[in-house]
C-alpha cells in the first residue's frame, strides 16, 4: 500500500493547543489504534460512462488539501490509507481494489471514510463492507441488516445490465443483496424529481426505498425528518452513509459533476448526519462527485472537508 503523506501540509501556529489536521493525520498501518481511516478513490470512469462531466478523480486530493489546515478537535486518531486509482476504463478492477482496502480497514477496527471520485464509489465501498460481514457470517445467527443512507439528488438505481456507471451503484447493491439473501434497506434523501425519470421513481417504490425529495427537506420539517430517520435507523444493525455532494445547492457546491438547481442546504443535512453518527451504528461513509475543475474559490472542497470533519468528531 503506497501512502503519499506529502499533501498533509499547512499552517502551524506557535501557541499551545492549536493543532490542525496536517499535524495529526498518520499513515495507516495494521497496528493502528481504532479510529478513522481516509481512503481516496480516484475515479470518474463511472461518470464518463454516465455521460457526465469528468474531473471527480481529482476530488480526493482536493479534500485532503482542504482538510489539512482545519482545526483539530478529534478525540480519536485519523489515518490515511492512500488512494485506489482506476486505471483507464477498468472500473471493475478499481471496485475490487477499493473493496479490499475497505475490508482491511474494517478488520482493524477503523471507520473507513472513502473520498471519491464519482458516485460509482458506492458499489466498491459497499462491497468492502459486505466482504467484511461475509467473513464473519459463520458466527452470525442472521444476515446483517445494513442500512444505506444516501444524501443525493439522484436515486442511482439505473439498470446495470446496460452499463455499470455512477448511475447504477444502488441497483448493483440491491442485486448483490438478493443473491446473498440479505435485506436491502435504502434511504435516498434529497432526490430531485426533475432529475430522475418515472422509471427510477417506480424502481425506488418497487425496492421500498425511503425517499425524501429536495423540496420537502426544509428547516420547518427537520423534526419530522429526524423522527422518520430514527425509525429507519432502528430497523438496521449497521449503517453505510454515502453523500453525493450534488445534493447541495449549486451556490454551496458548484464543483460537482451535476450541479443542483435547488438542492438541500447544509443546515438541514448536517443535523441529520450528526444523528447518524450519534446512533453508534455507522460502519462506513463516503463522499462523491467533488469535481475540482468546476469548483469556485474552493467552496465545494471546503464543504466536503467540513462534512469529513463532522463525521470524525
Amino acid at each position: 500500500m503506497n501512502i503519499d503523506m506529502s499533501t498533509w501540509t499547512g499552517r502551524t501556529d506557535p501557541e499551545a493547543n492549536t493543532a490542525r489536521w496536517h499535524q495529526q493525520v498518520q499513515p495507516f498501518g495494521t497496528a493502528a489504534e481504532p479510529g478513522t481511516t481516509l481512503i481516496g478513490f480516484c475515479s470518474d470512469e463511472g461518470v464518463r460512462r454516465n455521460k457526465g462531466r469528468t474531473g471527480a478523480a481529482k476530488g480526493p486530493a482536493a479534500m485532503r488539501k482542504t482538510l489539512a489546515s482545519l482545526a483539530w478537535h478529534q478525540s480519536a486518531p485519523v489515518y490515511d490509507a492512500g488512494d485506489v486509482v482506476c486505471a483507464g476504463e477498468d472500473l471493475e478492477a478499481a471496485h475490487r481494489a477499493l473493496a479490499n482496502r475497505v475490508a482491511e480497514c474494517l478488520a482493524h477496527r477503523q471507520l473507513p471514510i472513502v473520498m471519491g471520485g464519482g458516485h460509482e464509489v458506492a458499489f466498491g465501498s459497499w462491497s468492502g463492507l459486505a466482504q467484511h460481514f461475509t467473513a464473519q457470517e459463520a458466527t452470525q445467527e442472521q444476515p446483517p441488516r445494513i442500512g444505506i443512507i444516501n444524501f443525493d439528488a439522484h436515486f442511482d438505481l439505473r439498470d446495470p445490465g446496460f452499463v455499470v456507471s455512477s448511475g447504477t451503484p444502488f441497483a448493483q447493491i440491491a442485486q448483490a443483496c438478493e443473491q446473498k439473501g440479505w435485506p436491502f434497506q435504502y434511504a435516498c434523501l434529497g432526490v430531485s424529481r426533475a432529475s430522475n425519470t418515472r422509471a427510477l421513481f417506480d424502481k425506488a417504490e418497487q425496492l421500498q426505498v425511503l425517499t425524501w425529495e429536495d423540496r420537502t427537506m426544509t428547516q420547518s420539517r427537520l423534526v419530522e425528518m429526524q423522527r422518520e430517520l430514527n425509525s429507519f435507523i432502528g430497523r438496521c444493525d449497521h449503517l453505510y452513509l454515502t453523500i453525493d455532494i450534488d445534493v447541495f445547492p449549486a451556490a454551496q457546491a458548484p464543483g460537482v459533476s451535476a450541479p443542483a438547481a435547488r438542492g438541500v442546504a447544509l443546515d438541514v443535512i448536517e443535523p441529520l448526519i450528526e444523528q447518524i453518527t450519534a446512533s453508534g451504528k455507522l460502519r462506513l461513509a463516503d463522499l462523491a462527485e467533488l469535481n475540482p475543475e468546476y469548483d469556485v474559490d474552493g467552496h465545494t472542497a471546503r464543504l466536503a472537508a467540513r462534512l469529513i470533519h463532522t463525521l470524525t468528531l
